[in-house]
């Protein structure tokens, strides 16, 4: 194997289920390498989830203080991130229905993205980084937009490249309803960014 290989996904597993078994035993310096093994993905999956990076911080050192706070209950029956991502999937469906109790989150708080039109005529293109901006603005907007498991099912499949059984675990459902969920979020995400797809 080369010196600069990426570990297998088994490997990686293995490395995590050995270093929450030291978190258990109150180990803080296997606790900081989990941190830094996987804070960019939780941090990143949450702020897609809920739209906001500030806040997506915040739920994110949540998930991280249940870790170390439920280190001795961790039993290796799954992979570790599955077991990760849904403590994660936890405290956004919380958070999700918090903000609906208060009514943060409305249908006007896309509004902005509701009619983007790319023009057409070559004569008046957009600058190509303006563009991939406002595209990656739409499809956030548009991923925002999804109801909350459809949502957290296409942000673990698309930016976490997990596969369905281990989206069917962190979802608590069956492999061929995360497949529907799925199928039915990439139909409505078709249809809200139509307006970049080509004809």
């Amino acid at each position: 194997m080369e010196a600069n290989a990426k570990p297998s996904s088994s490997d990686a597993n293995a490395l995590d289920v050995e270093l929450m078994a030291r978190v258990g035993a109150g180990d803080h310096a296997a606790f900081r390498s989990l941190v830094e093994r996987h804070q960019n993905a939780v941090v990143g999956a949450v702020a897609k989830m809920l739209g906001n990076p500030s806040e997506a911080e915040d739920i994110s050192q949540q998930v991280f203080l249940r870790l170390w706070h439920h280190a001795k209950d961790y039993r290796p029956d799954a992979k570790f991130t599955t077991y990760l991502f849904t403590i994660a999937r936890n405290l956004v469906f919380n958070e999700s229905r918090r903000r609906s109790r208060r009514k943060e989150v409305s249908s006007d708080a896309l509004g902005e993205f509701s009619n983007l039109q790319i023009e057409a005529n070559p004569d008046r293109q957009p600058d190509s980084e303006l563009l991939q901006d406002e595209l990656r603005k739409a499809v956030d907007a548009a991923i925002a937009a999804l109801p909350e498991v459809q949502r957290m099912a296409v942000v673990l499949r698309r930016y976490e490249q997990m596969p369905y059984e281990e989206i069917a675990r962190v979802l608590a459902l069956s492999v061929s309803a995360v497949k529907s969920l799925l199928f039915r979020a990439r139909g409505t995400l078709r249809e809200a960014l139509s307006s970049y797809l080509a004809d």
